[in-house]
Protein backbone atom coordinates (compact mmCIF):
# COMPACT_ATOMS: atom_id res chain seq x y z
CA UNK A 1 0.00 0.00 0.00
CA UNK A 2 2.57 2.22 1.13
CA UNK A 3 4.52 1.43 -2.11
CA UNK A 4 1.11 2.17 -4.68
CA UNK A 5 1.01 5.53 -2.67
CA UNK A 6 4.61 6.86 -3.19
CA UNK A 7 4.24 5.75 -7.02
CA UNK A 8 0.98 7.75 -6.92
CA UNK A 9 2.76 10.61 -5.64
CA UNK A 10 5.72 10.65 -7.81
CA UNK A 11 3.16 11.03 -10.66
CA UNK A 12 2.49 14.38 -9.66
CA UNK A 13 3.79 17.02 -12.41
CA UNK A 14 6.29 19.79 -11.63
CA UNK A 15 3.68 21.92 -13.54
CA UNK A 16 5.75 24.26 -15.53
CA UNK A 17 4.47 27.45 -16.39
CA UNK A 18 1.32 26.71 -14.09
CA UNK A 19 1.81 29.74 -11.91
CA UNK A 20 1.45 32.95 -13.93
CA UNK A 21 4.08 35.06 -13.58
CA UNK A 22 4.33 38.89 -11.58
CA UNK A 23 3.97 41.43 -14.48
CA UNK A 24 5.08 44.99 -14.31
CA UNK A 25 3.32 47.18 -17.05
CA UNK A 26 1.98 50.50 -17.17
CA UNK A 27 -1.46 52.32 -17.92
CA UNK A 28 -1.50 53.51 -21.98
CA UNK A 29 -5.10 55.00 -21.48
CA UNK A 30 -8.97 54.39 -19.96
CA UNK A 31 -12.23 55.17 -21.82
CA UNK A 32 -15.29 54.56 -19.81
CA UNK A 33 -13.86 51.86 -17.59
CA UNK A 34 -11.98 50.01 -19.60
CA UNK A 35 -8.13 50.26 -18.92
CA UNK A 36 -5.55 49.83 -21.45
CA UNK A 37 -2.25 48.11 -20.84
CA UNK A 38 0.97 48.48 -22.29
CA UNK A 39 1.72 44.78 -22.11
CA UNK A 40 -0.94 41.94 -21.90
CA UNK A 41 -1.03 40.04 -18.20
CA UNK A 42 -0.28 36.14 -18.98
CA UNK A 43 -3.78 35.42 -18.08
CA UNK A 44 -7.15 36.40 -18.29
CA UNK A 45 -8.75 37.17 -14.92
CA UNK A 46 -5.90 37.87 -13.21
CA UNK A 47 -6.20 40.86 -11.12
CA UNK A 48 -3.54 43.61 -10.46
CA UNK A 49 -3.02 46.91 -8.67
CA UNK A 50 -2.73 50.62 -9.73
CA UNK A 51 0.05 52.66 -8.66
CA UNK A 52 -0.32 56.36 -8.98
CA UNK A 53 2.75 58.70 -8.75
CA UNK A 54 2.11 61.73 -7.00
CA UNK A 55 5.22 62.93 -7.17
CA UNK A 56 9.26 61.49 -7.12
CA UNK A 57 8.95 60.56 -3.94
CA UNK A 58 5.21 59.84 -2.99
CA UNK A 59 3.46 56.46 -4.56
CA UNK A 60 0.02 54.87 -3.97
CA UNK A 61 -1.82 52.28 -4.76
CA UNK A 62 -5.19 53.20 -5.90
CA UNK A 63 -7.41 50.38 -7.69
CA UNK A 64 -7.74 46.75 -8.13
CA UNK A 65 -7.99 45.76 -11.61
CA UNK A 66 -8.30 42.40 -13.74
CA UNK A 67 -7.81 41.80 -17.33
CA UNK A 68 -10.66 40.70 -19.35
CA UNK A 69 -9.07 40.21 -22.88
CA UNK A 70 -5.89 40.88 -23.52
CA UNK A 71 -4.09 43.91 -22.37
CA UNK A 72 -7.64 45.49 -22.02
CA UNK A 73 -8.81 45.29 -17.94
CA UNK A 74 -11.47 46.79 -16.05
CA UNK A 75 -11.66 48.79 -12.95
CA UNK A 76 -13.00 45.92 -9.63
CA UNK A 77 -12.33 47.80 -6.35
CA UNK A 78 -11.09 51.30 -5.14
CA UNK A 79 -10.73 51.54 -1.22
CA UNK A 80 -7.57 49.05 -1.80
CA UNK A 81 -6.16 49.84 1.56
CA UNK A 82 -8.89 48.26 3.93
CA UNK A 83 -7.61 50.86 7.08
CA UNK A 84 -9.95 53.03 9.23
CA UNK A 85 -7.42 55.59 9.67
CA UNK A 86 -6.19 56.09 6.51
CA UNK A 87 -8.46 58.59 3.89
CA UNK A 88 -10.14 57.33 1.44
CA UNK A 89 -8.05 57.18 -1.88
CA UNK A 90 -9.92 58.89 -4.70
CA UNK A 91 -7.35 59.41 -7.58
CA UNK A 92 -8.93 58.19 -10.92
CA UNK A 93 -7.09 55.86 -13.22
CA UNK A 94 -4.43 57.71 -15.31
CA UNK A 95 -2.52 57.47 -18.12
CA UNK A 96 1.33 56.32 -17.14
CA UNK A 97 0.37 54.51 -13.87
CA UNK A 98 1.90 51.91 -12.90
CA UNK A 99 0.80 48.17 -13.48
CA UNK A 100 1.51 45.36 -11.01
CA UNK A 101 -0.19 42.24 -12.28
CA UNK A 102 -0.42 39.40 -9.96
CA UNK A 103 0.59 41.40 -7.11
CA UNK A 104 1.30 38.91 -3.91
CA UNK A 105 0.86 35.84 -6.60
CA UNK A 106 4.11 34.34 -4.35
CA UNK A 107 1.62 34.05 -1.03
CA UNK A 108 -0.52 31.39 -1.86
CA UNK A 109 -3.05 29.04 0.03
CA UNK A 110 -2.80 25.18 -0.65
CA UNK A 111 -6.38 23.02 -0.66
CA UNK A 112 -5.26 19.70 -1.03
CA UNK A 113 -7.01 16.17 0.02
CA UNK A 114 -4.37 15.03 2.53
CA UNK A 115 -0.69 15.60 3.78
CA UNK A 116 1.16 13.68 1.13
CA UNK A 117 -0.30 15.35 -1.74
CA UNK A 118 0.40 18.86 0.36
CA UNK A 119 3.80 18.48 0.75
CA UNK A 120 4.40 17.08 -2.68
CA UNK A 121 3.24 20.21 -4.23
CA UNK A 122 4.79 22.63 -1.65
CA UNK A 123 8.20 21.16 -1.70
CA UNK A 124 8.09 21.47 -5.37
CA UNK A 125 7.48 25.23 -5.97
CA UNK A 126 9.41 28.50 -4.07
CA UNK A 127 6.53 29.94 -2.77
CA UNK A 128 5.36 31.74 0.47
CA UNK A 129 3.16 28.51 1.51
CA UNK A 130 0.04 29.92 4.10
CA UNK A 131 -0.90 26.61 5.88
CA UNK A 132 -4.25 25.86 5.58
CA UNK A 133 -4.27 25.53 9.46
CA UNK A 134 -4.33 29.42 9.40
CA UNK A 135 -7.46 28.99 6.69
CA UNK A 136 -9.27 26.53 8.99
CA UNK A 137 -9.08 29.20 12.28
CA UNK A 138 -10.22 31.88 10.16
CA UNK A 139 -13.16 29.84 9.22
CA UNK A 140 -14.14 28.99 12.37
CA UNK A 141 -14.05 32.86 13.72
CA UNK A 142 -16.68 33.78 10.83
CA UNK A 143 -18.54 30.50 11.59
CA UNK A 144 -18.15 29.18 8.48
CA UNK A 145 -18.43 24.98 7.52
CA UNK A 146 -16.68 25.33 3.73
CA UNK A 147 -14.29 27.40 1.61
CA UNK A 148 -16.24 30.00 -0.76
CA UNK A 149 -14.98 32.35 -3.22
CA UNK A 150 -16.34 35.42 -0.44
CA UNK A 151 -14.51 33.56 3.07
CA UNK A 152 -11.77 32.98 0.56
CA UNK A 153 -11.46 36.47 -1.22
CA UNK A 154 -11.83 37.87 2.77
CA UNK A 155 -9.47 35.49 4.18
CA UNK A 156 -6.89 36.92 1.40
CA UNK A 157 -7.15 40.22 1.64
CA UNK A 158 -6.40 39.90 5.94
CA UNK A 159 -3.51 37.57 4.96
CA UNK A 160 -1.87 38.53 1.90
CA UNK A 161 -2.72 35.89 0.03
CA UNK A 162 -2.07 35.87 -3.82
CA UNK A 163 -3.33 32.74 -5.10
CA UNK A 164 -5.63 29.96 -3.42
CA UNK A 165 -4.23 26.38 -5.10
CA UNK A 166 -7.46 24.01 -4.98
CA UNK A 167 -6.77 20.42 -5.96
CA UNK A 168 -9.59 18.81 -7.49
CA UNK A 169 -10.56 15.94 -8.42
CA UNK A 170 -8.17 15.34 -11.74
CA UNK A 171 -6.58 18.85 -11.38
CA UNK A 172 -5.45 21.72 -9.58
CA UNK A 173 -6.50 24.71 -10.38
CA UNK A 174 -5.57 28.49 -9.32
CA UNK A 175 -7.97 30.70 -8.36
CA UNK A 176 -7.28 35.08 -7.54
CA UNK A 177 -9.13 36.47 -4.87
CA UNK A 178 -9.61 39.42 -6.04
CA UNK A 179 -11.18 38.83 -9.20
CA UNK A 180 -13.13 35.37 -8.56
CA UNK A 181 -11.58 33.78 -11.56
CA UNK A 182 -9.58 30.87 -12.37
CA UNK A 183 -6.37 31.78 -13.71
CA UNK A 184 -4.38 28.58 -14.44
CA UNK A 185 -5.31 24.74 -14.66
CA UNK A 186 -3.19 21.73 -14.79
CA UNK A 187 -4.47 17.88 -14.98
CA UNK A 188 -2.99 16.18 -12.14
CA UNK A 189 -3.64 11.66 -12.71
CA UNK A 190 -3.77 9.26 -9.48
CA UNK A 191 -4.45 11.53 -6.91
CA UNK A 192 -6.25 9.49 -3.49
CA UNK A 193 -9.91 8.51 -3.97
CA UNK A 194 -10.90 10.65 -1.15
CA UNK A 195 -9.64 13.58 0.50
CA UNK A 196 -10.09 14.85 4.66
CA UNK A 197 -13.10 16.95 4.77
CA UNK A 198 -13.07 19.70 4.20
CA UNK A 199 -9.68 19.97 3.41
CA UNK A 200 -5.80 18.93 4.88
CA UNK A 201 -5.08 20.71 7.94
CA UNK A 202 -2.71 19.39 10.99
CA UNK A 203 -5.74 20.19 13.52
CA UNK A 204 -7.92 16.67 14.44
CA UNK A 205 -10.66 18.91 16.31
CA UNK A 206 -11.19 22.33 17.00
CA UNK A 207 -13.04 23.39 20.48
CA UNK A 208 -15.10 25.66 18.60
CA UNK A 209 -17.09 26.21 16.03
CA UNK A 210 -18.13 24.21 13.24
CA UNK A 211 -14.58 22.38 12.87
CA UNK A 212 -15.62 21.30 16.70
CA UNK A 213 -18.41 19.08 15.48
CA UNK A 214 -17.94 15.66 13.70
CA UNK A 215 -16.27 16.54 10.11
CA UNK A 216 -18.37 14.47 7.35
CA UNK A 217 -18.65 14.66 3.63
CA UNK A 218 -16.68 14.31 0.56
CA UNK A 219 -13.95 16.71 -0.42
CA UNK A 220 -14.09 16.61 -3.94
CA UNK A 221 -17.12 17.62 -4.10
CA UNK A 222 -16.40 20.56 -1.82
CA UNK A 223 -13.92 21.94 -4.06
CA UNK A 224 -15.49 21.98 -7.16
CA UNK A 225 -18.39 24.19 -5.76
CA UNK A 226 -15.47 27.02 -5.50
Amino acid sequence: MRKMLLIALTSLPLFAGFFPSTTHTSVTSIDEGTVSLRKALPAIGMSAIIIHNYDNSLEAITHYIVQTSKAKAKIIAQNVLDHNALPTIKTPVSKGDKVVGGYLYKNVLLLAPNEKVYKKITSSYTKKWIHPDLFALYLTQEGDSLPTKANLASFAKKYQVGLICIVRKDSAVLLDPISGEIVSKKSIKKLPATGEYPFYMRFKELDTGWFGSKKVGNYYNAMELI
